[in-house]
């Protein structure tokens, strides 16, 4: 068993320096987690509201939290919940609205800081949709439905389109919607003053791949089009193939963001084949790193894996090395700002792991500190259980 830290809530003396982070959990919950000298402490429990929160979007500007409600339910929708976050990390409810059921990600985009309207990933629905910000119940601004161009290669995970991520590209020009069912990259020109959504022609990844989420890497820091379009790489996490895919992005004068695939790979040494019933999750940049999440490779039994990749100046990825993920089915993981930790959420072992970081080889190391965040879950009840994601509050 991993070691587990206390669950006790008093904070006291080196609380201001604590890093916060916070997790939703398929009970019900948001859960407020500090951590402080390799200690991880659960600070707060408390019910959303929501069917099955999800993702959790984190406004470190605005200081606000956006989570949607995956909510199976095909007779009721689902609710996006904001929170306004104090300087301890409290958070006390902002504001809600109404939206389509199966909510598994949201992304902040437009306005003239890019905060100023919402897109949500609506799985089970096939849609995207857009609200205005602050949030207020009532239609969103915008909704757009997705179809099948023909059946897709795997019948239980491909019978309808499933967006599974929103999110924007370097310019904030650009939002781009992973659609595992339809194996689409779908393309949105942005209208940043009134947060709508132009639709580009589509990127057709291979027939099967199923992708998930992606992440953005570019060799320049600035946000001009030509300079983005020299280097720029969109990896995406493919969850049925088992493989990352990247692509260059391009920016043909006055028209819409393109993506050519660059390259194939597994997260496993030499390009070998995932093991049964393994499934990528998560997927992230960092500096030139790369890391996802391997759900139920079992490549450290009991427990399942990460895997780094290197990236070259010319965006191509290298694999690095496998690690613990010190948990079961690692649904989500972040980095911290600084780069020397990262936060792994693993669903069915229901804990968070803090990891540390070298930030110069981007390498993950020894376990710093291990929490179970144990929700009242009904298994019987056909919904998922456990951990859903964990994100840093910096």
């Amino acid at each position: 068993m991993l070691p587990t830290q206390s669950l006790l809530i008093p904070l006291f003396g080196g609380a201001a320096a604590a890093a916060n982070l916070y997790a939703t959990h398929y009970s019900g919950t948001i859960n407020h987690l500090t951590f402080n000298n390799n200690s991880l402490t659960l600070v707060s429990s408390e019910k959303t509201g929501q069917t099955l929160p999800s993702w959790i979007t984190y406004d470190a500007v605005g200081k606000k939290l956006y989570i949607p409600d995956e909510n199976f339910d095909e007779n009721s929708s689902g609710v996006l919940v904001s929170y306004s976050v104090d300087a301890k990390g409290a958070l006390t409810k902002a504001g809600n609205t109404t939206t389509p059921r199966g909510g598994v990600a949201t992304v902040l985009y437009g306005g003239k800081d890019g905060r100023g309207f919402i897109a949500n990933a609506h799985y089970h629905t096939a849609q995207v949709s857009t609200y205005k910000l602050p949030l207020k119940d009532g239609r969103p601004l915008q909704t757009l439905n997705y179809t099948l161009d023909g059946p897709g290669a795997d019948p239980d995970r491909q019978e309808a389109p499933h967006p599974h991520q929103v999110l924007v590209d370097p310019t904030g020009d650009f939002l781009l919607v992973t659609d595992l069912g339809s194996d689409k990259i779908h393309i949105n020109k942005i209208d940043k003053n009134t947060g709508k959504l132009t639709q580009c022609p589509s990127a057709k990844t291979l027939y099967g791949a199923g992708p998930r989420h992606a992440a953005f890497w570019s060799p320049s820091c600035s946000k001009s089009r030509a300079a983005q379009g020299r280097g720029t790489v969109l990896y995406v996490a493919n969850e049925l193939s088992n493989t990352v895919t990247g692509w260059s992005v391009s920016y043909p004068s006055g028209g819409c963001l393109e993506l050519t695939p660059k390259q194939i790979i597994t997260p496993y040494e030499g390009n070998s084949t995932a093991p049964s019933g393994a499934s990528l999750g998560e997927i992230r940049v960092q500096g030139n790193f790369l890391y996802t999440s391997n759900r139920g490779d079992q490549s450290f039994a009991p427990y399942d894996s990460l895997t780094q990749y290197d990236i070259a100046a010319n965006g191509s990825i290298a694999w690095t090395e496998l690690t613990s993920a010190y948990g079961l089915l690692p649904r989500s993981f972040e980095l911290n700002l600084a780069g020397d930790y990262i936060a792994i959420g693993d669903q069915i072992s229901d804990n968070v792991a803090i990891v540390k970081r070298d930030i110069t080889t981007g390498k993950l190391g020894a376990l710093a500190a291990n929490l179970t965040v144990t929700g009242p879950s009904d298994p019987n009840s056909g919904n998922p259980v456990g951990l859903n994601t964990v994100i840093w509050a910096e």
